[in-house]
Order: C-alpha cells, then sequence, then structure tokens
C-alpha cells in the first residue's frame, strides 16, 4: 500500500476532547495536522525548537521533523471537540537528516474555490488555478472537498502523481463506486504517465471528502 500512496505515510482522522497527543517524537519525515471547520476548538500546539501556535479550526500546521522534533497537541480549550487529520508525509531523501522547522496556514489564509453544490479548500498544492501560498519540503495536493447533492466534480491529478481519496462524512461515488466513513478501504489512483480526472458525486444528501496526491518518494523514514 505505501507505494501506492506514496509519498503518504499515513493519515489518521480524529475527534479529541481531551489531551491525545501529549510530548512525542518524529524524525525523517513529516507530521501535518489539519483541523477542519467544523471543529468546537483549535489545536494548541508546542515543539522543542520553540513553536506555540494555535491551529484554529480551518488551519494547517506542518512540522518537517527531519533529523528530529518532539512536539504536543492538545484542544485549545477544555470540554471542545477538535475535528482533525493527522497526515504523515515522507521528506525527499536528501532533507530527512536536515534541521526541523515548522509552517503553518492560517484559515483566512487557505484559499476556497465555490463552484455550483461544491466548496474546495485548498490547504495545500493547487486545485484548477487556485494555489496555496504553503510552500512545504514535499510537494503534494490536498483537497477539502464538500459536495452537495446531485452534484458532480472532476478532480485534475497530474501526471506522475498518485492520489487517493478519504471519506470524511457523508456518502460520496468515486469514478462511480461507492465510498463512506465506513468502508475500510479508500479509493487509490496508482501513478500513471499522462494526467487524469478522478470524477466525484454525492447522490443523496451531502458529503465531505479528502483528496491526497503527489509523485512518489523512496523514504526510510519510522
Amino acid at each position: 500500500m505505501e507505494a501506492l500512496i506514496s509519498p503518504f505515510l499515513g493519515v489518521d482522522q480524529a475527534w479529541m476532547s481531551a489531551a491525545t497527543f501529549p510530548p512525542h517524537p518524529h524524525a525523517g519525515f513529516s507530521a501535518v495536522s489539519y483541523v477542519f471547520l467544523d471543529s468546537e476548538t483549535g489545536i494548541e500546539n508546542r515543539d522543542n525548537i520553540g513553536t506555540h501556535n494555535l491551529i484554529r479550526p480551518g488551519g494547517l500546521h506542518w512540522a518537517a521533523a527531519g533529523r528530529g522534533i518532539v512536539h504536543e497537541e492538545v484542544p485549545a480549550e477544555v470540554g471542545k471537540t477538535v475535528h482533525s487529520l493527522q497526515i504523515f508525509v515522507s521528506l525527499p531523501s536528501n532533507r530527512q537528516d536536515s534541521e526541523p522547522f515548522a509552517l503553518s496556514l492560517e484559515p483566512q489564509d487557505v484559499p476556497v474555490v465555490h463552484l455550483p453544490g461544491t466548496k474546495v479548500r485548498v490547504p495545500a498544492g493547487s486545485f484548477e488555478d487556485t494555489q496555496s501560498p504553503l510552500n512545504p519540503p514535499t510537494d503534494v495536493t490536498m483537497l477539502d472537498i464538500s459536495l452537495e447533492e446531485c452534484v458532480e466534480l472532476a478532480v485534475p491529478i497530474a501526471a506522475g502523481h498518485c492520489a487517493f481519496v478519504m471519506p470524511i462524512f457523508g456518502t460520496a461515488m468515486v469514478d462511480g463506486q461507492s465510498f463512506s466513513l465506513n468502508d475500510l478501504r479508500v479509493p487509490v489512483f496508482p501513478v500513471q504517465s499522462t494526467p487524469r480526472t478522478i470524477t466525484l458525486q454525492v447522490p443523496k444528501g451531502s458529503a465531505k471528502v479528502m483528496v491526497f496526491a503527489g509523485p512518489p518518494l523512496q523514504s526510510s523514514a519510522t
């Protein structure tokens, strides 16, 4: 599976209302936190390189661990729930032992593309002619897509990029196949030499999905 979704090492969807990620180390890859807009509060983030910031709903924090970083993430307000993704991304081999650093993107700086019945937030990479201002150490695209009933959206994937779709809520059709949060697998699109499009549809109700894409990397990160 890793070969199919590289440069992504893993993605975890989390709802937390208490301290869930006490101080813990990473090395050799990037740990990315993306907080959904429906979160009741943000994440208070701190690390051993001097970062201490609030990841507000709709915002993103990218910790490039390099040779090693220790960070901690807790809900900013006691008793309120954070809905977020923890995304682990390979670093290029020549950056896996580099000095760690952190990047942040505030909610208001995440570009948004509005189409009929569709909203696409672009925290990383690009969608159509819209580019995220984030300049991460690994070339990836992350799209937060909200779809209303009976809407169809074509998502372009560049040649040489793999991609996968992660359902967040609701049921969506991905290239004609139905997927929801309860499914044990996600739609994966291996690298191909020509550009392609992924077609998203919502037959009933509304749905949210994340689309991840990027060129594969070889990584020895652990």
